[in-house]
């Protein structure tokens, strides 16, 4: 014999265990103020007594809201990113959101369309779009009417509202601590071409060196990677009177320090070595790396905080809201000797 399947406990089954109206449960669910504690305890009891599960689909027909945000990214291996869809998952999930990510192998003007279209048929109430790259600001240019959106590291060349991290700020941070050990300049390892922060972390490295009057050599090409830092970080052992080195992330700060050590260079007592984005394995590393702390709960916070503005008055103004890193000191710098 088979045995009979258990209906799903409905909205008029709570009112009947806890001897309310339907009203006063949806009331309940909705968090409503006008609701005595003793009414809130007894309808939450019988929610839990009976399993019951709110029919999101059924509330998205009335309210008009899926209570769902969308969420477009490239290349999640990268702690960048990685770290930023967490943030605005914790913020959204805080915030009583679910979210929809969309990961993309490249960022281009189609790949990113075609994946907020993607979510806007399914309904979501927002879009947040991780813009690391020039190519993807333009992609959100032609965002659906209406839609609410907000950009991470986005550009000014839209209407879309950005949050980002001061990159430049966090660039001058590494480079002026250098400079205040004794260097006489600091060469730097960079990141891919087109990234808002590659340009941002060259600008700050730049204006610190000649607001205090030093030379500025030539950028190492990078590409985010242990590798890329390793080959520059020979490079720079085969050179006289390289004394500091700031790498535009953690993982190329990381091949630096490999290169040097094959090479005998002692890291700091003959050169300093700074990084940028905290990971966590680079109080770690051998020597433990000095670098530029960014906070991407923050990020997150205000994304989800500048979307649900969007969702609830409609379209706004542009609004641009810039998080200022740290710096974190350890043992990978030193005065120069």
């Amino acid at each position: 014999m088979t045995t009979p399947k258990r209906r799903v406990p409905v909205m008029a089954d709570v009112a009947r265990e806890a001897g309310v109206s339907h009203q006063t449960v949806s009331r309940v669910l909705n968090d409503h103020p006008n609701v005595r504690p003793d009414t809130r305890a007894r309808v939450e009891a019988a929610i839990s007594r009976l399993g019951y599960r709110r029919n999101l689909a059924a509330r998205a027909l009335v309210t008009k809201r899926s209570r769902t945000l969308g969420v477009v990214s490239f290349d999640t291996t990268l702690y960048g990113p990685a770290s930023t869809i967490y943030g605005i998952e914790q913020a959204a999930r805080t915030a009583g959101y679910f979210v929809s990510i969309v990961s993309l192998k490249s960022i281009d003007t189609a790949s990113v369309g075609d994946a907020i279209d993607y979510l806007a048929e399914q309904g979501v109430d927002g879009v947040v779009v991780v813009a690391p790259q020039r190519s993807a600001g333009r992609a959100l240019e032609n965002l659906p009417a209406g839609m609410p959106a907000v950009a991470v590291e986005g550009t000014h060349s839209t209407d879309v509202s950005v949050v980002c991290i001061d990159q430049a700020e966090g660039a001058r941070l590494a480079t002026r601590h250098l400079l205040e050990l004794g260097h006489e300049t600091v060469w730097h390892v960079a990141g891919p071409q087109d990234w808002l922060e590659t340009e941002g972390r060259i600008e700050g490295w730049r204006s610190a060196l000649e607001e205090a009057g030093r030379p500025v050599p030539e950028p190492l090409a990078g590409d985010w990677s242990p590798r890329a830092g390793d080959e520059a970080g020979k490079s720079l052992a085969g050179m006289d009177g390289v004394t500091a080195v700031f790498a535009a992330n953690d993982q190329m700060a990381l091949g630096v320090l490999r290169a040097l050590s094959e090479k005998g260079v002692r890291v700091p007592e003959q050169m300093s070595v700074v990084g940028f984005d905290d990971i966590p394995e680079s109080e770690f590393f051998s020597p433990p790396l000095t670098t530029v702390r960014q906070d991407f709960d923050v990020v997150g916070r205000h994304c989800i905080e500048v979307l649900l503005r969007q969702i609830e008055a409609g379209p706004a103004a542009f609004e641009r809201l810039v998080v200022r890193p740290s710096f974190v000191v350890r043992a990978s710098t030193a005065p120069v000797r």
